[in-house]
């Protein structure tokens, strides 16, 4: 580190003084960036000495400090102290996490847990790209899908696993005592569709129709635009260049042209927008004229899903009543009547919520304040939405932070799915544990099942939860094998956004004390899963991931991309991060910085 300074001699010159000894300071560090010394910070933090990690500012004062440091101990007390605290306590957590989420993969310290989408229980070709791509945990989401499902999803697991030789733990969550929002009244059954066009308004591609039977529909084999069911008889007469006129619920005219037959369904295109309603009119026009004109009707279509529109300073009702939600209700002059309701999943709710209490739907999308509480309704002013209004649907989780639901965390649904999930899973994730008695009820069901070595995930998503952790811990350390998952969704709902970024790295220092690993979960790589494009800020994300022992990615039709991102990010970060200890393995860009010395040659 001297050597280079003094080598550098003529390019320090050219710096203003007031900036020589930063400039100084930086060829200290490049000198010492040239060489790994990973394995000797494991030493000294086992030492207890600086392990150089956090030097960047003073880099020769603290490798000065440090040998100093280390010339004053005594001859005894370096092998006596290495292998005890610090190494031991990495141990440990190196052989829970192993015993939690199975052996390390090769070449990466961090694993990587996917959350199943429906289609991996029929879907073998994802399921396998998955465990290729560098899958070590599937987990499986007990709040939806169905145990045939899942047992399709754990078949295809176990025949990847066969195929490429590879071991892959599977997570089963129960889905918990969520508060959601209930359903909503559905809106009239219409179907609209119409072509692409491109930025001057041309149809650059027609909408694709399938039209199939009424009473023995079947799937499009390939993406369709819309499908409608229509009499098998009529359906059936209709061949390629046919064509198919009506008029749609505008009473705008429209036709669309035959293109193909698969067996009794038909594929026809359309080059305008079309809306179509049960009952309406078809006729078909035969090109060769073989028979007259001959009519049929659209059969039943689906009733669209509706959500309810909510701007700033609106009026929510939550009523306790299962009856399905409906929007606000106005006079001929535009005046309210009544305000939008829409019914709440849990009657406990009504118990615990008090008027002035903060409120969030949809994942913090929405925001209000509890105005009124009676028996069955609850009025919320909306403060936090769009400037030109928010729309709420059903099936939405709600979010109390101020509140705590007197609920069981394990559901009459949650006691079910742990019959098969004791049968087929490696861990039990659980859902919006509080307290330590949630934790003690959870192993005593476990006990009354045989299935005290299945592992428990404990998921952090609630402010009591977060607060509760140390006891959360002390109580699970009863079972086998036990984790805990930042679930960020939730938690910043919870706990407030501001405060995620401060939650997620105190809940890591914790369990990191007690030997725990941790899940890093929600949202990591979610514009990429979805969009196969990734934002800059979320690879970062990614890369923080490497401070937990497993990173969790979330289901969209980019997920294998996703997977291989994340594979390559961590077996990058692992170099330079262990835990919260930067590591100074060897820098290419400090290796090849020549200064003075090679300009000059």
């Amino acid at each position: 580190m001297v050597a280079l300074a003094q080598t550098d001699l003529p390019d320090l010159a050219q710096v203003p003084p007031e900036r020589r000894a930063s400039a100084t300071n930086l060829l200290h560090y490049v000198a010492l960036r040239r060489h790994d010394v990973r394995e000797m910070q494991a030493q000294l933090a086992a030492l207890g000495v600086s392990s150089l990690g956090r030097t960047e500012t003073h880099v020769l004062d603290s490798v000065r400090t440090v040998i100093g440091l280390l010339s004053s101990l005594p001859a005894a007390l370096p092998g006596a102290i290495a292998g005890e605290q610090t190494g031991d306590g990495r141990r440990i957590l190196e052989r829970n996490t192993e015993l939690l989420l199975g052996p390390e993969p090769e070449g990466r310290r961090v694993r990587i847990m996917v959350t199943m989408p429906s289609e991996a229980a029929t879907d073998y070709g994802l399921v396998r790209d998955l465990v290729a791509g560098g899958m070590n945990c599937m987990r499986i989401n007990c709040a939806h899908d169905n145990q045939e499902s899942w047992a399709g999803m754990i078949q295809n697991l176990r025949r990847a696993e066969r195929e490429l030789g590879r071991r892959c733990v599977i997570e089963m969550d129960v889905a918990g005592p969520k508060l959601r929002t209930g359903p909503i009244e559905a809106g009239p059954a219409v179907l609209k569709c119409g072509p692409k066009r491109d930025e001057f308004g041309h149809v650059a591609a027609p909408a694709r129709i399938w039209l199939t039977p009424i009473g023995h529909p079947e799937r499009p084999p390939a993406v369709a635009d819309a499908c409608i069911p229509v009499p098998a008889r009529w359906l059936a007469s209709l061949r390629p260049g046919d064509r198919v006129t009506f008029e749609d619920a505008r009473q705008a005219r429209r036709c669309m042209t035959i293109i193909a037959a698969v067996r009794g369904c038909r594929w026809a295109e359309l080059t305008q927008t079309a809306y179509f309603v049960p009952g309406l009119p078809l006729v078909a026009s035969y090109k060769d004229n073989r028979r007259p004109d001959k009519k049929a009707c659209v059969g039943n279509l689906p009733r669209r899903p509706q959500r309810l529109q909510v701007k700033r300073g609106d009026l929510l009702m939550l009523t306790r009543s299962g009856e399905p939600g409906r929007q606000a209700q106005y006079d001929h002059n535009g005046q309210l009547l009544v305000p939008p309701r829409i019914g709440v999943s849990l009657p406990e709710f009504f118990e615990c919520v008090l008027p002035g209490q903060p409120i969030w739907f949809d994942d913090g999308k929405i925001g209000g304040v509890v105005r009124e509480v009676d028996q069955d309704c609850v009025t919320v002013e909306i403060r936090h939405a769009r400037v030109d209004g928010d729309w709420l649907g059903a099936e939405k989780g709600i979010n109390i932070p101020e509140s705590s639901l007197n609920t069981p965390t394990l559901t009459a649904e949650d006691l079910q799915a742990l019959d098969f999930i004791v049968k087929h899973a490696g861990i039990l994730g659980y859902s919006f544990v509080r307290t330590e008695a949630d934790v003690r009820m959870l192993q005593a069901h476990l006990a009354e099942l045989g299935a005290e070595k299945l592992g428990i995930l404990l998921k952090i998503e609630t402010r009591d939860g977060f607060e509760n952790l140390p006891s959360l811990l002390l109580a699970a350390m009863g079972s086998h094998s036990v984790g805990v998952m930042i679930a960020r969704g939730d938690l910043a709902v919870e706990c407030g956004y501001e405060r995620l970024a401060e939650a997620q790295e105190e809940i890591l220092w914790i369990s990191e004390a007690a030997h725990v690993p941790v899940v890093w979960a929600t949202q990591v790589l979610e514009t990429l899963t979805k969009t196969g494009r990734p934002t800059r800020a979320e690879i970062t994300d990614a890369a923080m991931g490497e401070r937990a022992e497993c990173v969790m990615l979330n289901k969209g039709p980019y997920v294998v991309e996703a997977v291989r991102t994340l594979d390559d990010i961590l077996r990058r970060m692992q170099a330079h991060q262990d835990k919260k200890r930067s590591m100074l393995r060897k820098l290419g860009v400090a290796a090849g910085y020549t200064g003075a010395a090679g300009q000059s040659g």
